[in-house]
């Protein structure tokens, strides 16, 4: 089952009243469940901040590390992009996006692996970040994706602060009438000074067979998913506009080739083994397009994230690097 029939599985169960206002169909499972309702007095307008940084002109925009030794994997990348130290700065609140989206094992390959997310806050800690947060809004109930993924264990055995999307951990924003309108967004992000998303490549039924950075935003959100599954081209582009992460880290160890995003089949997966960093989130969805045999041209929202200015699908030879660890 992918995200699209579980959002009308759901809706034909009538499992319960819709919160209208978000990204992600929480019915009965979700919003009324968890009690998660954004506070009126919490409501804000515009958007998040902008959490990139100055970058250093030598150094590489995207970094491809491959190797069993994911930790390693993640520790190179990032030391090649001039260390966490260079993203993240003494006294820091930082918030990690990875995707907990399903209820599966991290062999599974349908959410962000445990391992790389415990390097990355392990990261965060040691260049001085004073909080490191994890969240993400799920399509299966927290309580078991957040536990059966292994990402609530490894982030917690490194030190960072987990967060359910629940009652209080969400504020509505009104984007405005021109882009998305009202939604539900986690507090976690709007609080932290540096935002790293870290998303897993993978099939998906929508938009044009994968899904990576862009469409990871979309669990930055809550409420009824199906809404931003129209025009679901320049919705990835504007969710891309308005969430501009300081890191993005993408997954790309055991990769979907079918029946995602949730997948249950290990036969489905071709193993990479690769984890890809990079200070431009459109770099990074262009270049893991590669583990699902296709092209940056196969996906017309990539083109159009660079033709708005948000960053550059193909950088300059020098400024990508591939290593094996």
């Amino acid at each position: 089952m992918n995200r699209r029939e579980f959002i009308k599985d759901t809706l034909t169960a009538g499992a319960a009243a819709i919160l209208v206002t978000g990204g992600i169909i929480l019915l009965g499972s979700r919003n009324e469940a968890s009690g998660q309702k954004p506070s009126a007095k919490n409501q804000k307008a515009g958007k998040p901040k902008d959490y990139r940084v100055t970058i250093d002109p030598a150094k590489p925009v995207l970094v491809s590390a491959k190797g069993k030794d994911y930790r390693k994997a993640v520790a190179e990348t990032l030391l090649l992009l001039g260390g966490m130290e260079a993203f993240v700065t003494k006294g820091d609140v930082v918030c990690i996006k990875p995707n907990i989206g399903w209820d599966r094992t991290a062999e599974q390959g349908a959410n962000t692996h445990p391992l790389i997310i415990a390097e990355l806050v392990k990261l965060c800690i040691k260049a001085g970040a004073k909080k490191v947060m994890v969240t993400d809004v799920p399509c299966n109930s927290p309580d078991r994706t957040y536990n059966r993924s292994g990402i609530r264990a490894a982030a917690e055995a490194e030190g960072a602060s987990v967060i359910f999307p629940e009652n209080g951990q969400l504020v509505e924003m009104d984007f405005g009438s021109d882009s998305l309108g009202k939604w539900p967004i986690l507090k976690p992000i709007l609080e932290a000074d540096k935002l790293i998303n870290v998303p897993v490549v993978k099939h998906h039924s929508l938009p044009g067979g994968m899904t990576a950075a862009m469409k990871n935003w979309f669990g930055a959100l809550s409420g009824p998913r199906g809404r931003l599954h129209q025009d679901i081209d320049n919705n990835l582009v504007e969710l891309a506009s308005l969430f501009r992460p300081t890191l993005t880290v993408v997954d790309a160890t055991r990769v979907l080739q079918r029946n995602g995003p949730q997948g249950g089949q290990l036969s489905d997966l071709i193993t990479y083994d690769t984890v890809v960093a990079s200070t431009d989130q459109i770099a990074a969805e262009a270049y893991v397009t590669r583990f699902m045999n296709k092209k940056p041209a196969d996906f017309p929202y990539v083109k159009l994230a660079q033709d708005r200015g948000l960053g550059i699908m193909a950088p300059p030879d020098d400024k990508i690097v591939a290593i094996d660890i």
